[in-house]
């Protein structure tokens, strides 16, 4: 019988695409992806996958034994759900996931309060920009942004957010010297084009750049390169950045604090969202821009 930790890599690696891809989500080496690929194989008696020129390409085999590691892994996932739902105690590890300037910005000065209250609760921070698998265990609560989580979620949204056009104080100046000059745009990739409300203010807009990601805006717009759209949360309390005159906010997905609906009387993780949602709220004005320092 094939072996389940052979399996897992299987998994991924049709997940994936790739073997590269694999060892970055397992968090090992390429050569650790393909023996263990290849000891699967060899219990198996069949080939998984086909090399080629472009990469590991799973055969019939392949998504067979792929479907079978997914439905163990559903049912690894179910247990521990079942079994840390019963976990009353408010001592252990507790993981929680957050986009990085969120963290950076809000969350990791409202830590050491928790951190102090409770000082048997192991917190381990996951910051990513992309939504973990509350019910594989990925993280025990998400602090999100986002307009309608999944139903799988318990929580609530615990503050709206607005957004707002920024600029350096440098690039106002010189628009405010120069009203004739074009506004540069900065646009992120996804966006199909600039918001109609900044068109009606500025009609000459020339793209300036085009990026995939948030800190990068902030570092781009700090530099003077141009003007876009970011969180009040980001811009408003960033010395070296201001408003755009003459526009009003725009609407934004809001913040949630969120567990799996299986883990939500689980007393470390009730409290800590609780802790969480309360200490949000409190910041409400930072997040509709409406504490402008």
């Amino acid at each position: 019988m094939i072996d389940w930790s052979d399996l897992r890599f299987v998994l991924e690696t049709v997940r994936q695409g790739g073997l590269s891809s694999a060892a970055r989500v397992l968090g090992v080496n390429h050569a650790t992806v393909s023996r263990r690929i290849n000891s699967a194989e060899a219990a198996a008696g069949a080939l998984l996958f086909d090399r080629l020129p472009g990469g590991y390409r799973p055969t019939q085999a392949g998504l067979e034994a792929a479907r079978a590691a997914e439905a163990m892994e559903e049912a690894s996932a179910t247990l521990g759900l079942a079994i840390g739902s019963r976990d009353q105690t408010l001592k252990g590890p507790l993981s929680f996931t957050a986009p990085q300037l969120l963290i950076e910005r809000i969350l990791a000065p409202l830590l050491p309060e928790f951190i102090a209250q409770h000082p048997d609760i192991e917190l381990t921070i996951l910051a990513a920009n992309e939504a973990l698998n509350l019910a594989r265990r990925e993280a025990d609560v998400a602090i999100r942004i986002s307009r309608s989580p999944a139903p799988t979620l318990h929580g609530s949204q615990v503050a709206e957010q607005r957004s707002a056009i920024y600029v350096s104080h440098e690039y106002a100046g010189t628009l405010a010297a120069d009203p004739q000059r074009p506004l540069d745009w900065i646009r992120f990739a996804h966006w199909t084009d600039v918001p109609y409300e900044v068109r009606a203010a500025w009609p000459d807009i020339r793209e300036a750049l085009i990026l995939d990601d948030m800190s990068a805006a902030v570092a781009t717009v700090r530099a003077g390169i141009g003007a876009t759209r970011m969180p009040c949360f980001l811009g408003d309390p960033d010395p070296e950045l201001t408003r755009l005159p003459g526009l009003v906010t725009f609407d934004y997905p809001g913040i949630w604090v969120l567990t799996h609906r299986d883990l939500r009387s689980v007393k470390r993780i009730e409290t800590f969202m609780r802790f969480m949602a309360s200490r949000l709220r409190q910041l409400r004005p930072v997040f509709t821009g409406e504490a402008v320092p």
